[in-house]
């Protein structure tokens, strides 16, 4: 089990394997970070689907609009979504996009990003100053590593739930 030295600050996700524990980096990216939790402690990321999982690149999930399991999965939308709340400005930082690192989702717009985020696989420097990095995988990552591939995949994973530490 990771040490948990921010409960406020650690997400916990579950997925079919185990739990994944994230630690956010509010000085880094707080606006990023403050809409993780926000979005957690609603539920909203509950049964969504990772609807694009690149071997050897990244798994990518957070559609709340689209890829919610039990709302409707639509393998052609997913993807494509964000949530209710307003997309984020870019807040990018000298944090390299590492393995493990939770980098933010976004269009062409570099201050598109809303709910949607990344785990990446492996170090994806090409990445570097071009998305927000806010977080990065503290224990479980071989759970993330197990996570089925595709664009989108045909049966794809979910995560089961996701918490705030300091609510769990």
């Amino acid at each position: 089990m990771a040490e948990i030295r921010d409960p406020e600050n650690t997400i916990l996700m579950e997925l079919k394997d185990g739990t994944v524990t994230i630690e956010l980096l509010p000085d880094v990216a707080p606006q990023h970070v403050e809409r993780m939790k926000t979005l957690a402690r609603a539920g909203a990321y509950d049964n969504v689907a990772f609807h694009r999982v690149i071997d050897g690149f990244m798994a990518q999930t957070g559609d709340v609009e689209h890829a919610n399991m039990e709302d409707g999965y639509n393998p052609r939308r997913a993807g494509t979504g964000g949530s209710d709340l307003p997309d984020l400005p870019a807040e990018f930082s000298r944090i390299p996009h590492d393995r493990g690192t939770l980098g933010a989702a976004r269009s062409q717009n570099p201050n598109s990003a809303n709910s949607q985020f990344f785990i990446s696989f492996k170090d994806n420097h090409f990445l570097n100053g071009q998305y927000t990095v806010y977080g990065r995988v503290i224990g479980g990552m071989e759970h993330v590593d197990a996570i089925t591939r595709g664009e989108p995949p045909a049966n794809p994973d979910r995560m089961i739930s996701v918490k705030v530490a300091a609510d769990a």
